[in-house]
């Protein structure tokens, strides 16, 4: 199947001559929800903003469901819904206006019963008649979203969409955010809680200083990079790390009660099995062991700060 998206040699300088994004490739599938993860100025929402339109690009092309961003710019707009970072409504409309409105502007034909439900959807329905002003932050974002599901896009750009939000709201949003890739909608999503993109994404994309640095598998990303520990606790403390033990780069806690040993998933069978062996030639028993494992997070700032 092609990629819903498809960008190749893409690169936007300013002309204050700031390199935002830099010869970027890089394919997005059809149904998948894909987490474009990077520091403050790494190029996210510049690079978001090229595929939407909003932009224009130094070089490269950009497809957008077999439309040429440049060239058929209205109807690969069309097949995309956009949540912006920034929170830009109309206060003085109602919730139903603006939604409605939203829709108009894509070529679409009334359809009162598709903006009910998109706006039941975003628990959002006993307040269509609400004009925005009148709304908390956290129900104008929900109206944001209401506004870029209006013309049922097949692509949904999600630009930081739960920054300053409440618990509820960010539920809300992930349940319809699954319901949506589970109607076949393509989900594009940058966040600075990375813990949402461990939980939801089936692919991660890493950019930094305008420049793609990874892309992977979320599972097989956490296979090969990710890395767990095994913590021991000595029966009784240790003054220092015995020599034969030292080949298993072992940390010993301050109190010389604890041994933790580094592993990644490649050598955890062999390392540990090693490692418990020569603990018992050594002479060293312990009383309880406790395994952890890294997170997403924990994997991003260490490929950001090895790029650095």
């Amino acid at each position: 199947m092609p990629p819903i998206i498809s960008i190749s040699g893409l690169s936007k300088v300013y002309a204050s001559g700031l390199h935002a994004l830099k010869n970027i490739h890089l394919d997005i599938k059809k149904g998948e929800i894909f987490a474009l993860l990077g520091p403050n100025g790494a190029g996210k929402t510049t690079l978001i903003s090229v595929v939407c339109g909003l932009v224009r690009a130094s070089s490269g092309t950009v497809t957008v469901d077999g439309h040429e961003i440049g060239a058929d710019y209205r109807e690969a707009r069309r097949a995309i819904g956009l949540v912006p970072q920034e929170l830009t409504t109309d206060a003085f409309e109602t919730v139903w206006d603006t939604t409605s409105f939203s829709r108009g502007l894509f070529g679409m034909r009334p359809d009162p019963a598709n903006i009910e439900r998109v706006l039941r959807d975003l628990s959002l329905w006993d307040k269509k008649d609400s004009r925005i002003m009148t709304l908390s932050g956290g129900m104008k974002r929900r109206v944001l979203i209401a506004k870029a599901l209006s013309h049922e896009p097949r692509i949904l750009f999600l630009d930081e969409p739960t920054a300053g939000v409440d618990v509820e709201l960010r539920q809300d949003m992930w349940r319809l955010v699954r319901k949506l890739r589970d109607q076949g909608v393509t989900i594009i999503l940058t966040t600075h809680y990375i813990d949402e993109a461990e939980e939801m994404a089936d692919r991660v994309g890493v950019i930094r200083k305008g420049e793609i640095i990874l892309v992977e598998e979320k599972a097989e990303l956490m296979r090969k990079l990710g890395k767990k520990q095994l913590t021991l606790q000595l029966q009784n403390p240790l003054p220092a790390l015995p020599d034969e033990l030292a080949p298993h780069g072992l940390t010993l806690s301050v109190d010389g009660q604890e041994l933790v040993y580094t592993y990644d998933t490649k050598s955890e069978r062999t390392g540990i099995t090693t490692l418990l062996t020569d603990l018992a030639a050594a002479g060293i028993p312990f009383r309880d062991l406790s395994t952890s494992q890294s997170s997403l997070e924990d994997i991003f700032v260490d490929l950001v700060r090895e790029q650095a």
